[in-house]
């Protein structure tokens, strides 16, 4: 028959229930696919995850560098209010919390100087020399003293 012929081209057929089940049936991933990514993921996180470490390392290295020198200028105000360091039995509490011997004390110069603590959560080191000079210093990743690489002491004399 000359009118029935079948168009070529985009067809649209009807869908049997059969031909839809095929279809969900085919539908998602095997397991071989899935490996695979899970694969590539875990490549991608064993040269990522170290990269990262060391910068949150390094960015608590900074932090503690950056409230060291916090911490000096605002023992450089108490010196310039009290013509004088505290002593290193006041310690950074002195910026915070007024010692009995110091008349002209004009802070708070540091709010919590009393709880003040570095990245690694451990108290800052105050010492006031005998030559006058002070000492703040935080002891790094390790918490104890010496140390390499982000494990060292950091001071504001460094």
């Amino acid at each position: 028959m000359p009118g029935s012929e079948m168009p070529k081209g985009n067809v649209h057929r009807l869908s049997t229930p059969e031909k839809r089940q095929d279809e969900c049936e085919d539908a998602g991933f095997t397991l071989v696919e899935l490996l695979v990514v899970l694969a590539i993921i875990g490549l991608i996180a064993t040269f990522a995850v170290p990269q990262v470490l060391r910068y949150l390392e390094s960015a608590r290295v900074d932090s503690a560098r950056i409230q060291i020198r916090n911490i000096e200028s605002a023992m450089e105000l108490y010196y310039l209010d009290n013509s004088r360091y505290p002593a290193s039995a006041e310690g950074i509490a002195a910026l915070s919390l007024e010692p009995a011997d110091a008349p002209r004390w004009n802070g708070p110069y540091l709010k919590n100087a009393d709880k003040l603590a570095d990245p690694w959560g451990n108290p800052y080191r105050y010492v006031l020399e005998d030559d006058g000079r002070i000492v703040i210093t935080s002891l790094g990743a390790d918490g104890k003293e010496g140390g390499a690489g982000d494990a060292r002491d950091i001071t504001n004399l460094d």
